[in-house]
């Protein structure tokens, strides 16, 4: 019988797939994973073209699992994709199909 994912390990996929499971968080990221350099809220709100609110909503859920870093610059934030959590983050068919799972979450 084949080894049953980890429990803590699972919940921490759960957390980042429920993270991604709105297809404008998903598309904030795909933008910010192209983009080579910490980025101001307005300029994410142009480019996805939602209300300056609802960017900051998402990128406060994607900053919670740290799928974004955010860096203060004066009394703004800018946003940038945590690479770290890149190179960690397991294809969900991997997980599903039993495929060995990349470095553990505790890296990102």
């Amino acid at each position: 019988m084949s080894e049953l994912l980890d429990r803590g390990v699972a919940e921490t996929y759960a957390s980042w797939f429920r993270a991604l499971a709105d297809p404008s968080r998903v598309q904030i990221v795909a933008y910010l994973a192209r983009q080579d350099r910490p980025m101001p809220v307005g300029e994410i709100v142009a480019a996805v073209g939602l209300a300056q609110s609802t960017v900051s909503q998402h990128l406060k859920i994607l900053a919670d699992v740290r799928f974004v870093l955010v860096e203060p610059v004066g009394t703004a934030r800018h946003y940038r994709i945590n690479r770290n959590c890149v190179q960690c983050f397991p294809s969900a068919a991997d997980v599903v199909m039993g495929q060995p799972a990349p470095a553990p979450p505790e890296v990102c």
